[in-house]
């Protein structure tokens, strides 16, 4: 396979291994591990906290220089091998290009004209790296007898990862051989970049990430050097930290669900290929063919050749984004910032207020989102809202009164106010609980805005700064729609305007939370919130007791600005794949 095929260890660092002793490397781990035993950082203290850690795995990535894993050339120069090897093994390879884009690194380049819904890319399963091919793999065995490992497929993918590109012989090598040598996800942030990030909603996220990450190598380190099973792994004489941070975010950046081979459930992919594609607004084009088991994917729009071959990554905010695939999607309209509200147990009416929101099918605390787009608010936050204003005789109205029922369908529908009083209360609490939140971040929209203008900022610091002002950005538009609807409202009520009477044929339903029953099987987002923060929880949980059990020492509910935080696993269970090839 010539030089360029070949892993070899960095030699920058030359006598690393000579430096520093095992015991002294298990020490500094055995700290990390302490460092970052608690699960929830102490309010107003998360800052000082991953500093802390931060030092902790500076001094090991000091000790570790010299060790990683890494291969000759550049990954451009494997491109071709690339293609040969996935079209030897079943995939399509004709009709685009992999090409070097100014603003977005690698992606497809069509190479002729290539229509709008028209199949132009599939993969076989065979080239997929699957967590099923990482149980048939050397890692197999440790697998077989880690709960961590069984319970957290991304982590188990980066496993899979690393002990493949230390093979020579890995039949997935091409592939490996292509991805990038490091990510611009917050793994990969230097201090002062990160603290462009502070306030923002990211913040959280970008702390448990970096805590995690941190927890869980300190954690299979000692796995590694201690567990028999883990001896047949390729990784005892050099597992770095850096190797582990390249694996997760290689993994974090372009990880997907595809459906095991009977179809009986869905497991974590990685796709060769298909994951050069770069993100645009759209719809997901991309499925799974489980006749002819290979992932498909037709043309998001017409794409003339020259043309970059563009996909849809799913309805993410640029938050998610910046923390899972490490760009800023300017222009995206599926941005949002998240609000958590909540009807307080010492509301004299609560009880009536959660029988009222349990018959719409809302929960009386959740994570909702003020949109960039109009209207700022989904008809599922209208009709919480509603209820959370509701005066007693409305709420008694909603139970007992004449079509109550009709009432509880037409909750979230802007068509038919509760009261002109009622419209006038939740406006006004959501243009208030808007402002506050604008108050909690440290910079003006125009000090960003001159901060982005002086063109001093680093890649990294300029997502923090591009992130905060579009979160700034859309509660000033909430605070206005508020405003807006508010004074609309006062005015109606002045006027003595009658409330619009319900017509059972223009009635709008709240929106479908199920809607994806009516899709058929695709690459579905992973960020589904519900689903992730329960699957997400029921990580954390495992990955805590598995430590504890261990006699080693070690979330995705903490709160800020009144938002829940998007993931506290290092590794997001995270759809598609990442800007910047």
């Amino acid at each position: 396979m010539g030089k360029k095929s070949r892993v070899k260890t960095q030699k920058s660092g030359s006598g690393a291994t000579a430096a520093v002793s095992p015991k002294e490397m298990m020490n500094l781990i055995s700290e990390v591990l302490q460092k970052c035993s608690n699960p929830n950082s102490a309010p107003g203290r998360e800052w000082e906290e991953y500093l802390q850690i931060r030092g902790l795995v500076e001094r090991i990535r000091k000790k570790q220089k010299g060790l990683s894993v890494v291969f000759d050339g550049k990954r451009e120069d494997y491109f071709p091998e690339l293609i040969q090897w996935a079209s030897e093994n079943g995939a399509s390879t004709e009709g685009f290009e992999l090409t070097e884009f100014p603003s977005e690194g690698f992606g497809l380049k069509a190479t002729r004209e290539i229509k709008a819904e028209e199949l132009f890319l599939w993969v076989p399963r065979k080239l997929l790296m699957t967590v099923e091919s990482a149980k048939n793999s050397v890692l197999g065995s440790l697998y077989s007898q880690d709960r961590i490992l069984q319970a957290m497929g991304n982590i188990t993918l980066a496993f899979h990862l690393l002990c493949e590109r230390a093979d020579p012989n890995s039949f997935w090598l091409p592939y490996i051989k292509t991805l990038p040598s490091e990510y611009n996800t917050p793994l990969y942030f230097q201090e002062d970049e990160v603290q462009y990030l502070q306030s923002t909603q990211a913040i959280h996220d970008v702390f448990s990430q970096y805590k995690n990450t941190a927890r869980q190598y300190a954690y299979f380190y000692k796995i590694i050097q201690t567990h028999p099973s883990a001896s047949k792994l390729p990784l005892k004489d050099a597992f770095t930290f850096d190797d582990y941070r390249w694996a997760v975010s290689s993994v974090m950046t372009r990880q997907n669900q595809i459906p095991t081979e009977d179809g009986s459930r869905v497991t974590l992919a990685l796709i060769p290929l298909w994951d050069m594609c770069n993100h645009t607004n759209g719809l997901i084009t991309t499925g799974y063919n489980l006749e002819d088991d290979r992932c498909e994917c037709v043309a998001l729009q017409d794409f003339k050749e020259g043309e970059q071959i563009y996909i849809f990554y799913g309805t993410r905010s640029n938050a998610e984004f910046v923390i899972h695939n490490g760009f800023f999607f300017e222009n995206n309209a599926h941005d949002r910032v998240k609000i958590k509200l909540g009807v307080s147990k010492s509301d004299r009416l609560y009880a009536m207020k959660a029988e009222v929101l349990a018959r719409a099918g809302i929960p009386t605390s959740s994570v909702f989102a003020l949109h960039i787009t109009e209207p700022p608010i989904s008809a599922q936050l209208l009709a919480f809202l509603r209820v959370f204003c509701m005066s007693e005789e409305e709420l008694k109205e909603h139970l007992i009164g004449d079509h109550a029922i009709d009432k509880i369908f037409t909750l979230g529908n802007s068509e038919f106010p509760v009261s002109w009083d009622n419209e006038i209360k939740l406006w006004t609490f959501l243009e208030a609980r808007a402002s506050l939140l604008l108050k909690t971040y440290r910079t003006t929209v125009e000090d960003d805005k001159q901060l982005l203008d002086s063109g001093d900022l680093s890649l990294h610091a300029s997502m923090g700064v591009k992130l905060r002002l579009v979160e700034k950005e859309i509660l000033e538009k909430a605070v206005k729609s508020a405003s807006d609807n508010r004074k609309l409202y006062t005015k109606r009520l002045e006027d003595g305007d009658p409330l619009p009477k319900y017509e059972e044929s223009n009635i709008t339903f709240l929106e479908n939370a199920a809607s994806d029953t009516k899709l058929p099987l695709v690459l579905r987002n992973l960020d589904d919130e519900e689903a992730e923060a329960s699957e997400l929880k029921r990580q954390e949980t495992l990955t805590i007791t598995e430590i504890t059990e261990n006699g080693f020492l070690n979330g995705k509910d903490s709160l800020y600005n009144g938002t829940k935080t998007e993931s506290d696993s290092a590794l997001a269970e995270d759809d598609a794949t990442s800007h910047a090839k």
